[in-house]
Order: structure tokens, then C-alpha cells, then sequence
């Protein structure tokens, strides 16, 4: 990829943006900082690139936790973290060897179910009992979900199934923030690594992009955290949603060449 001026100065915008709706809402920098860069560097791209400021971001936030807290989500959510870091393993190794169609089409698939499940408005035939289920507390189901959560993260950045989880155990509002921050900012370190060991960021431009991108994104991240408290939950929601839906559709209908 030759990174020119104006591909850096859209990457940062996108990555900024994607950066403010996180620290509004506590997750989003992933799904919306790639799914809005695949629509213009392509998506295997757009995942390499969002990969260092979806580790810093995560850094930013997962500070909210003070030390009891971070001990206990640490020892409660311990299996669904080193599943999701074994099933991103296996997601960035099949990154390379998936079609940009059917990449894309899968990125606006999973944002759209996850905008289906999660919009309080409409209810979705059968949703408690799914709920009921899969989303459970025991240690068996927290591995089986992070791994399969791991293996959708590694290869598309999509994360809205953790947040879907997450939201399912009716956790407060802080506390939220704080374990998707954690969640991501260990299996985000372990793309780190990997991501260097395959080979995925090409030459250093795209190393240096991803860098450099981290910077605008803690800003719009802080900023993001500072209006939280000004606007109402319910406003957050629905903005998100809706934004959600809107990239989810552009890329759905891009997948199938529509």
C-alpha cells in the first residue's frame, strides 16, 4: 500500500472518529474505524491498520477499572479472554487467504446481526431464549464464546459479539467499559505480535500508519469519555444503532456488487 497524504490524513479522520464513539459509548472503535476504512482501503487493510489503535484505545479505557474491580473481571472473565486470544490466533491466520467480497460481505453480515440484537425498539422472535442459552455465566460457555468471538475479531476487527455477551450479563454501566476494555486490550496485544510474525503489515509504511493512527485515535477517545456524561444513554444508543446500521448496509450491499 503507498500511504500518500490523503490516505494518511482520511485514516486518521476515520480512526479519530471511531476513537470518539468508543469513548462515548465504551466499545465501536473496531467495527466503526474498519468498517468505514474498508469501504476505502479495502478491509484486509483496514484491519491491519486499525490493529495498534485498537490496542492503544483499549489501553485508555480499560484505566477506568481501579484495582479490586480490574482483579475481579480479571478472575471472572479469564476463560473468555485466553479462548478469544487462541480464536484470534486463528482468525489472522485465515486474514490473508479470504476474498475481499466475501471479507466485506461478512463485515456487514455480523454488524447488522449484531444492530438486530442489540436495538431495544423491535423485539427479535426467540432472543431471551437464546440469551438464555449461550450467554451464561459458566466457565465452558465463556471459552466456547471467546473462541469463536476470537477467530470473527482476528479476521474481520468485528467485536460486537463480545459486546453482545457482555451486555447480556447486565453489567453496570462502568464496570462495562472497563471489561470490553480489557477483553480487547488482551487479545488486541496478542494481534500485535502475530500480526509482526505474519507479515501482515508489509513494509513499514503500513507499520508506521498504524502508529501514527494511534494518536488521533486516543484523542478522539478522551474526547468521546469527556462528553459521556452529557449525553443521555438513550441518545447514545440510538446514534450508534443507527450509524451502525448505515455502515452495516454499505457493506453488505458492497460484498454482493450491489
Amino acid at each position: 500500500m503507498e500511504v500518500t497524504l490523503a490516505t494518511a490524513a482520511l485514516v486518521f479522520g476515520i480512526v479519530a472518529f471511531g476513537g470518539f464513539v468508543t469513548g462515548v459509548n465504551g466499545f465501536g472503535f473496531s467495527v466503526v474505524g474498519t468498517a468505514l476504512l474498508a469501504a476505502t482501503i479495502g478491509p484486509q487493510l483496514a484491519v491491519v491498520v486499525m490493529i495498534l489503535p485498537i490496542l492503544a484505545g483499549n489501553v485508555s479505557l480499560v484505566r477506568e477499572l481501579d484495582r479490586s474491580s480490574l482483579q475481579s473481571c480479571v478472575r471472572r472473565f479469564w476463560p473468555y479472554v485466553a479462548a478469544a486470544a487462541v480464536g484470534t490466533v486463528v482468525g489472522m491466520v485465515l486474514l490473508s487467504a479470504i476474498p475481499t467480497g466475501p471479507l466485506t460481505l461478512a463485515l456487514g453480515v455480523f454488524v447488522l446481526v449484531y444492530v438486530a440484537f442489540s436495538q431495544p425498539w423491535v423485539p427479535i422472535p426467540g432472543e431471551d431464549r437464546f440469551r438464555e442459552v449461550c450467554f451464561t455465566e459458566g466457565s465452558g460457555m465463556k471459552a466456547a464464546l471467546g473462541l469463536v468471538s476470537g477467530v470473527v475479531f482476528g479476521a474481520s476487527n468485528v467485536g460486537v459479539q463480545v459486546v453482545a455477551y457482555l451486555q447480556s450479563l447486565r453489567l453496570d454501566r462502568s464496570t462495562f467499559v472497563g471489561v470490553v476494555a480489557l477483553i480487547f486490550l488482551g487479545i488486541s496485544t496478542v494481534r500485535v505480535v502475530l500480526a509482526a510474525w505474519l507479515g501482515l503489515f508489509g513494509g513499514t509504511d503500513l507499520l508506521a500508519l498504524s502508529a501514527v493512527a494511534s494518536l488521533p485515535g486516543l484523542v478522539g477517545v478522551q474526547a468521546g469519555k469527556w462528553v459521556r456524561p452529557k449525553i443521555p444513554q438513550s441518545s447514545q444508543q440510538a446514534a450508534t444503532m443507527g450509524l451502525l446500521a448505515l455502515i452495516g448496509l454499505r457493506l453488505t450491499t458492497r460484498g454482493i456488487g450491489l
